[in-house]
């Protein structure tokens, strides 16, 4: 069997929009990239965020040319209410064995924050001895670091880890295991990584076992509603999925599963969403204190009340 290699290219604010449409016909997700950050730099070096790269792959079947033309009409609607997103996306046929590497053309190794390095597993980098290292094979999940929601999420669990030695982190929508292994790596005692999909639980599993932290991570199948049935409460919550997906489960009660005076950090968020994710923060408990930026994207970090 052969795949279609789906990419456009977009600015940071039509990207989730562009991504939302690809779902609805891409297999196995979607993945965001920023265009032209292919070097290894810190943080302060990282080239301006202007364009992103949304990719997704479609079955080359019989179906093809119709999904093709559904997808573009989907597109063409969007683009009518945001103007920078494109009509005509650029397709690639790859053979079935190509499928799973083909994103690695531009998976490179790069730096976040004050001391991360996230590095794909296949390439080996030389790093400091103060390095907090990340090597990842992310397969068809999302999470490969080069998404700047992603990024500044690794900022903050960086920043805040120092003063939460030895606790119990939540990585909600864990997708490669990239947070989840950070939280680890950086100080965690234990982390709960759950995602509705299991193929990003099984490599998540895989990921933690490379990077050494295989005993402290569990991974599993699941969702807030089984936290909450469980009663499960964390000194650190990381979720880095998608506004609306945020806003819906405060309503759902999110805020109950992070402990007094216990931290959570919000990304997926673009800058216009940021009022309305910060209001329903509220609603669920949280007194939001903290923005970080990198173009359009806005990564949330709120407190509960002890």
């Amino acid at each position: 069997m052969r795949w279609i290699e789906v990419t456009l290219e977009t600015d940071g604010e039509a990207a989730e929009a562009v991504a939302e449409v690809l779902r609805r016909y891409g297999h196995q997700g979607v993945a965001i990239e920023q265009v032209g950050f292919y070097i290894e730099t810190w943080e302060d070096e990282v080239p301006p965020l202007e364009r992103l790269a949304v990719r997704a792959y479609l079955p080359d079947d019989e179906r093809a040319e119709s999904v093709k033309a559904q997808l573009e009409a989907a597109l063409y609607q969007l683009h009518r209410l945001y103007e920078a997103v494109p009509t005509a996306p650029s397709y690639r046929v790859i053979d079935e064995q190509d499928w799973a590497e083909a994103w690695k053309v531009n998976y490179h190794p790069l730096r976040v924050g004050e001391h991360i390095l996230v590095r794909p597993l296949w390439i080996e980098v030389e790093s400091a001895p103060d390095d907090v290292v990340i090597a990842l094979d992310p397969g068809m999940a999302f999470g490969t670091g080069t998404h700047p929601s992603t990024q500044l999420v690794l900022e903050a669990t960086e920043a805040l880890m120092p003063a939460l030695q030895g606790a119990h982190v939540l990585d909600l929508g864990c997708g490669s295991g990239i947070l989840a292994i950070g939280a680890a790596k950086l100080g965690a005692g234990s982390v709960r990584a759950l995602d509705t999909d299991p193929m990003a639980v099984r490599i998540t599993l895989e990921n933690a076992a490379a990077n050494g932290v295989a005993q402290r991570i569990s991974a599993e199948v699941g969702s807030l509603e089984q936290l909450l049935a469980n009663g499960e409460r964390f000194d650190l919550a990381l979720v880095n999925i998608l506004a609306k997906v945020i806003v819906a489960m405060c309503d759902q009660r999110l805020g109950d599963v992070i402990k007094p005076n216990g931290i959570g950090v919000f990304g997926g968020i673009i800058q216009e969403q940021a009022d309305e994710v910060e209001a329903a923060l509220v609603r669920t408990g949280l007194t939001p204190y903290k923005r970080r930026t990198s173009g359009d994207w806005v990564v949330i970090e709120a407190r509960r009340a002890v």
